[in-house]
């Protein structure tokens, strides 16, 4: 809990208009940086595919270079932490919320290089870790530093932390008010005058430079999406108690592989790094859409209708990155959980809405339900399962889908997915990491 003290420190300072439009300069500077990350990121995910593509018409040395790559680029991301900067390592969000909540010194800007090289690595070279992580700790560091670097004071330059952190996600997902309201549910965990004001300053100016190189469609746009009936409400309820049980599942899978990796004191961290980058490397030999962050896997499972994609395909591919995302997490690599967690939300609740229409659909009058809806609306309740974090997975998920339609059912699904996880004693992910496996490991 925030003492007095700092909760007086986020209202003093200096003057408003002036932070107003430093917060505008220094989220179109996030924006730029990263967006240019997403760029990155896009060119290696396309190398990478080329490559396999190569590999697998000479698989007796292909599957050796693969498998070579994945685990040297993994290696080298997981070194770059070690020797640079150890706040880096995994998504970093833990990091800047104890920060913010002053249980740890804001990190260099050494941060921004590694942050921005090592997630390159080790997304481009096929683990199941998403940009946003990166994108809100090099957000957060070079907001900060562009207010210190101006004279303006802690209070101001936390204040801008956390608005460059916004603005980080906003940039990830294209998302400028789902990247606001993360700051204001999960990172401050109010709404604040002040803060607020700043916040959308920052996700503005990242947004409209973002834009400007990325574009403005939608991550994960799905067309011809209506309101379900009221009749097929039970079904986003009961979809919210799957979506809880699979949440608190994730999250002990995130923790356990992470002490599992933990307990082999023996080898180095790049060593083990190389090991799960060797493990990835196999599977994306074999399977090369499995392995990434998942973007692509979310957009063929919100159309699974149009993509050709059998129901044991969408099956094996969400039970096997059910693993590959807490295993990834477990190479201290940076990178983020809500791209892969967001791709295992999709995949899951498609299949809950093909069984709900086999089981139910057919059978009760308006009860049937679109897969594809069921899909979009588990990804808001599979977030609010790990993260407890609702009207950031409902703002975030509407703004990338366009799905401004579904928001009864999101709040439907919310219900169990935040009452299962917390009946079972499930942390949320990001508490549980900054708190059990520390803050510059987060």
């Amino acid at each position: 809990m925030e003492t007095v003290a700092a909760k007086k420190e986020w209202r003093g300072g200096a003057d408003l208009i002036g932070l107003a439009l430093v917060s505008l300069g220094a989220g179109a500077v996030v924006g730029l940086v990263t967006g240019g990350f997403r760029l990155a990121l896009e060119f290696a995910d396309d190398r990478r595919l080329l490559a396999i593509e190569w590999a697998r018409s000479v698989p007796i040395w292909g599957v050796l270079v693969v498998i070579a790559g994945c685990a040297g680029g993994a290696a080298l991301a997981a070194w770059l932490v070690a020797r640079f900067s150890t706040e880096s390592a995994g998504s970093g969000i833990p990091h800047v919320e104890s920060v913010l909540r002053h249980d740890t010194p804001i990190a260099t800007w050494r941060l921004i290089p590694v942050k921005f090289v090592g997630g390159l690595l080790a997304i481009g070279s096929g683990l199941a870790l998403g940009r946003e992580g990166p994108s809100v700790q090099i957000g957060a560091t070079l907001a900060h530093e562009i207010g210190r670097k101006l004279g303006w004071g802690r209070v101001d330059c936390r204040s801008l932390l956390a608005a460059g952190a916004g603005a980080g996600l906003a940039t990830a997902f294209n998302a400028p008010i789902g990247g606001s309201v993360f700051v204001l549910e999960e990172l401050v965990r109010r709404f604040d005058t002040r803060i607020t004001i700043v916040t959308f300053g920052a996700s503005t100016g990242a947004i409209i430079v973002a834009r400007l190189m990325l574009g403005s469609a939608p991550d994960f746009e799905v067309k011809g999406v209506t309101e379900p009936a009221l009749m097929a409400m039970p079904a986003f309820l009961l979809l919210g108690l799957v979506m809880g049980l699979l949440g608190a599942l994730y999250n002990k899978l995130i923790m356990g592989m992470r002490t599992a990796a933990d307990g082999f004191t023996r080898l180095p961290v790049t060593a083990k790094a190389a090991l799960i980058g060797a493990v990835i490397g196999a599977i994306g030999f074999a399977w090369p859409k499995a392995i990434g962050g998942g973007d692509v896997l979310t957009r063929e499972a919100l159309h699974w209708n149009a993509g050709g994609m059998t129901i044991w395909a969408l099956f094996a591919l969400a039970a096997l990155r059910l693993v590959l995302g807490p295993l990834s997490y477990a190479a201290r690599t940076p990178g983020g959980l809500f791209a892969p967690l967001l791709a295992v939300g999709a995949q899951a609740g498609v299949l809950c809405g093909l069984g709900w229409n086999a089981a139910v659909g057919g059978v009760v009058p308006g009860a049937a339900i679109d897969p594809s809806v069921m899909g979009i609306v588990a990804m808001v309740g599979l977030f609010a399962a790990a993260v407890r974090a609702p009207l950031t997975g409902i703002v975030l998920v509407s703004e990338m889908t366009v799905g401004t339609t579904l928001l009864l059912p999101m709040i439907c699904v919310s219900v169990g997915a935040m009452l299962v996880p917390t009946a079972m004693k499930n942390e949320p992910i990001y508490e549980s990491l900054r708190v059990k496996s520390g803050p510059a490991s987060g």
